[in-house]
């Protein structure tokens, strides 16, 4: 099977990369630029390396880099914005920096056509620039093959050596036919065959999980969610009988989400158990108003249910989860920012009682594991059901979580929901949900004064959830939810629809 290799050097979208790639059916793998060395990239034996994007300046003390070696082994080289700064730099280019240069977001960018990467493109085109520091000389034998009217070298290429490099970033839907400049490369630069799919995946996991499961148990947190249920089914075919799966009901859920859970998988072969936490989740969250705390509150009470049911199972060596690579991004692991600790990542306590964490759906974005799901042959039903964080409406309060106003928030969503699904809207958009805010205002209902709160309702398009644009919702519909919601629903006299898309925001307001 082909190869690509991805060299990380810090950039939040290194992943993204790897997604794109894989949506070409071309295998491939990121690793930290650091561990990389001629002999190991030998063993690795890939068609072609990708050199990702990072905060550093190739000039700064601690700036990483790659063995000049490396650019002598006779593979195919992409350089994305650091990664094209630091190819520039090493071989000869000079990388500079100035106020007038700097460039963020969407760009303006004129295309030489006839390089390889732009075969059948406009010469105008819009990209995602990201940058600070830029090309002002390319390496000899190297040529520009993109501009802006900021910034000389927005893509440069060697043919002969089978170089190239772009400032701005393909990977992200922003940039103009993104996906089809790394088709480009991969076909065109790397001779790609487009030998892998997701039923090559799934042989991959199964055969890493048996080799590291061995004949121990596993204790699943499933959520009836997506990434939760296809990981279960992943297990279930690795590991069989030896995978436990656990339902934690922590009256957090939508309204009547935790019956319908317990009769979907109640029925199926995954040894499921259904745990009532209630008022342990309660007791967990009582006084908290900060989100951090609130997550990684009910990352430990999480934690806590599920190493008290591991105990009554027997010795159970392993834990997993359906963290999937947003989870991951957003929480800051590795070298990304914190945006907010999710409670299946960054919400976990330093101290776990399991030997380890499996995690087999942590490279995966939302439409990937959809995929992976059809693949396994799981019901479009549980595929596409609607995304619902494991801390459940305890992030959509904003304050402190009460019984009272989860019961009051459960009523509000299902009303919003259940309209946007009579209404075919539920279709169109990736995500929706209510947030009960702590804002009480004034208003007045049967000619009396009250003082309740507003509810805001939420909802985007997405396709891998790393970027949302809020959906276009009729205002006659808008306006049907607003007076269901005020008319039914006891303690809201104030309903607000968010028009906000990520980033700025995030899909969630906790």
């Amino acid at each position: 099977m082909q190869k690509v290799l991805i060299l990380d050097f810090g950039g939040q979208y290194n992943q993204l990369i790897a997604r794109r790639v894989r949506e070409c059916h071309v295998y491939c793998e990121v690793h930290p630029a650091a561990k990389a060395d001629p002999e190991w990239i030998r063993g690795f034996d890939p068609i072609g390396i990708i050199l990702t994007g990072g905060p550093n300046s190739v000039y700064g003390e601690a700036a990483p880099r790659l063995s000049q070696n490396i650019y002598e082994m006779g593979i195919p080289m992409l350089g994305i914005c650091y990664g094209c700064q630091l190819m520039a730099h090493q071989l000869g280019g000079v990388v500079s920096h100035g106020a007038d240069t700097r460039e963020y977001g969407r760009t303006l960018t004129q295309l030489d056509t006839e390089d390889v990467l732009f075969e059948s493109f406009t010469a105008d085109s819009i990209t995602w620039m990201s940058h600070g520091d830029y090309i002002s000389q390319v390496p000899a034998g190297f040529r520009i093959t993109a501009h802006t009217s900021a910034c000389p070298t927005a893509a440069m290429a060697c043919p002969e050596k089978g170089f190239y490099g772009v400032q701005f970033h393909p990977e992200v839907s922003h940039t103009d036919r993104g996906s089809r400049m790394l088709r480009n490369f991969l076909y065109q630069v790397c001779g790609a065959q487009g030998d892998w799919i997701m039923e090559d995946y799934i042989q991959v996991a199964v055969r890493e999980l048996r080799e590291k499961i061995g004949d121990q148990k596993v204790l699943l947190a499933l959520s009836g969610g997506v990434d939760s249920s296809v990981a279960a089914a992943l297990l279930a075919r690795a590991v069989g009988n030896q995978l436990t799966c656990i339902f934690v009901d922590h009256g957090l859920l939508r309204k009547d989400e935790g019956d319908q859970v317990e009769a979907v998988f109640s029925k199926m072969n995954l040894n499921f158990i259904r745990i009532d936490a209630h008022e342990q989740f309660f007791t967990q969250l009582a006084g908290l108003t900060d989100p951090e705390e609130k997550r990684k509150a009910i990352g430990e009470a999480f934690i806590r249910v599920f190493e008290s049911e591991a105990k009554k199972l027997g010795q159970t060596d392993f834990f997993a989860q359906g963290t999937i690579y947003p989870d991951i991004i957003e929480s800051g692991r590795g070298d990304a920012a914190v945006i907010k600790s999710h409670h299946n990542v960054g919400g976990l306590p330093d101290h776990v009682e399991f030997r380890e964490i499996l995690e087999p759906l942590q490279l995966l974005f939302k439409d990937e594991v959809r995929d992976l799901g059809r693949a396994m042959g799981l019901p479009e039903s549980l595929v596409n059901r609607q995304p619902f964080p494991g801390p459940g409406l305890a992030i959509r309060i904003i304050g402190e979580v009460t019984p009272e106003k989860v019961a009051t928030l459960q009523e509000a969503d299902d009303i919003f929901r259940s309209e946007l699904e009579a209404a075919h809207m539920n279709k169109l958009v990736g995500q929706y949900f209510a947030v009960l805010t702590n804002a009480r205002s004034v208003g007045v209902m049967g000619d009396h004064r009250t003082y309740d709160y507003t509810l805001a309702l939420r909802a985007v398009t997405t396709d891998d959830f790393m970027t949302a644009k809020w959906a276009r919702i009729p205002y006659e519909l808008l306006d049907k939810i607003s007076g269901e919601i005020i008319n039914k629903v006891p303690g809201i006299n104030r309903i607000v629809y968010d028009i906000t898309s990520k980033p700025p925001a995030t899909i969630e307001w906790e």
